[in-house]
């Protein structure tokens, strides 16, 4: 073996060995390069962040805007700010120039940023969680009559919303009034039912149903919810209250309503207003509505001295009610 020869190896193997470390040497520089980058592209990002925070907070959505922007050009993973550029761009939307392209523009960018906080925010971490919640909410809103005003859009962003928090019944009411303002009253219907077994110790839920019933003239559906919210909350005078209003006023303007029944919801009215003035003797509203049962009454009694003196008690308690009136005004038995 030559000398020559193994020196001509050997001087290779060293250039091919230098080479290789040239090579390590150099990713390692670009390697830290890019770390360094990121590393400060990470605190512009936050630097921004704080900035356009501050601007949020003042109200000056324009630069807080465009500093959010910014913030998430140097750092696109940070899923809070999603929710705060589209809320930016939200509050700079005037409904009243709705069909003007740039500011049909800006509910257009904060649908796209709600709809991308929604995306990355994590549900399962406390303080994601309730900016997700917000930012399906807003994003609900933009949907709604004086933004976008398309409610198939918004169905499955309230649907999400009653996934995240199948407790909360306002979302139900949000998902109900959407399919009652669209004609599907079955589908609504069974929403309302659906917010009050969600929470039934909830008497609004009562009422918002109730209320739904009322709007589609089904009085004993209605007075069915009426009574079951007011024997969720017994020692309220509100329920009852509401009650013996229902009452009365199927009866005195029930179209069709025949003359038995109307003596059964007078009755009926009459037990839950005295319930109410038990619960709270100085309730005035209560007070006149007892009068006004009285007066249903005696316009349903056929013997004209009853009359008189049914008509003479409902005076009776329209003076009572009155009196308390004055008091209150004048500040006398508070």
């Amino acid at each position: 073996m030559s000398i020559k020869g193994d020196t001509g190896r050997a001087m290779c193997s060293r250039r091919g060995a230098m080479k290789a470390v040239t090579l390590l040497v150099g990713a390692a520089i670009i390697g830290l390069s890019a770390s360094g980058c990121a590393k400060i592209k990470g605190v512009v990002s936050l630097f921004k962040f704080k900035q356009a925070n501050q601007a949020y907070q003042l109200q000056d959505y324009d630069r807080a805007s465009k500093l959010y922007e910014e913030t998430v050009a140097n750092d696109p993973n940070n899923a809070i700010v999603y929710f705060y550029l589209g809320n930016s761009y939200d509050n700079l939307y005037k409904p009243g120039e709705k069909g003007k392209p740039a500011n049909d523009a800006l509910i257009q960018k904060a649908v796209q940023n709600y709809q991308l906080a929604v995306e990355k925010l994590d549900a399962n971490d406390p303080v994601q969680g309730k900016i997700k919640a917000l930012a399906l909410q807003f994003l609900m809103a933009a949907y709604g009559s004086e933004k976008l005003d398309d409610p198939v859009k918004a169905e499955p962003v309230v649907i999400r919303l009653i996934q995240l928090d199948p407790g909360e019944p306002a979302n139900y009411f949000q998902l109900a009034k959407l399919y009652e303002d669209a004609g599907e009253t079955e589908a609504a219907e069974k929403v309302y039912v659906a917010a009050k077994n969600a929470k039934p110790s909830d008497v609004t839920t009562y009422v918002q149903l109730a209320g739904f019933y009322t709007r589609q003239g089904n009085f004993m559906k209605a007075i069915d919810a009426y009574e079951q919210r007011a024997g969720r909350d017994p020692n309220n005078p509100e329920g009852f209250y509401a009650v013996a209003t229902q009452y009365w006023d199927q009866a005195y303007r029930g179209v069709g309503v025949k003359d038995t029944d109307k003596r059964s919801y007078v009755q009926k009215g009459l037990t839950a207003i005295d319930h109410t003035i038990q619960l709270k003797p100085d309730y005035v509203e209560a007070l006149v509505y007892k009068g006004l049962l009285l007066r249903s009454q005696a316009l349903l009694e056929k013997d004209p001295a009853k009359q008189q003196a049914l008509i003479k008690q409902a005076e009776s308690f329209r003076d009572q009610a009155e009196e308390i009136r004055k008091k209150k005004a004048t500040g006398v038995g508070n």
